[in-house]
């Protein structure tokens, strides 16, 4: 059984915070580390100190981690395009020695996209069966 750390920094964390969490995640044992994808605090808190991107940070944390693996659970496939998203995915692969894991999602949050300018398209399910042709 594999056993794996997830995270939802966008209620608020550094990205030395998730580095601290990574590294912890790696020495106790645990199989991966995986972080949401989102920009936008929910429910209670404030968010602060604010957003981390989260294929930025798994960047970070490729370089800075020998054997977890690394993730999302679900990138928003509104946030980027595809080829923007491969790119990113297959750079941070590689910068991890292949310890990548994607998982894909349509982006459901309206109100995150309003906020940082991202189109929230109608059909946004049609542009996720896009990005996975």
């Amino acid at each position: 059984m594999d056993l794996r750390i997830f995270t939802e920094p966008q209620q608020g964390a550094t990205y030395d915070t998730l580095l601290t969490v990574a590294k912890a995640t790696e020495d106790l044992g645990f199989d991966a580390f995986f972080r949401s994808d989102h920009y936008l605090s929910m429910g209670s808190g404030d968010g602060l100190p604010g957003p981390t991107d989260a294929w930025i940070t798994l960047a970070g944390l490729a370089r800075e981690t020998k054997r977890i693996r690394l993730g999302t659970l679900m990138t928003a496939g509104t946030f980027r395009l595809p080829g923007v998203l491969a790119i990113q995915v297959a750079q941070v692969d590689q910068m991890s020695g292949g310890r990548v894991e994607l998982g894909l999602g349509a982006g459901w949050f309206e109100e995150e996209h309003k906020a940082y300018g991202i189109p929230f398209p109608k059909e946004k399910f049609a542009r996720l069966e896009e990005q996975l042709a």
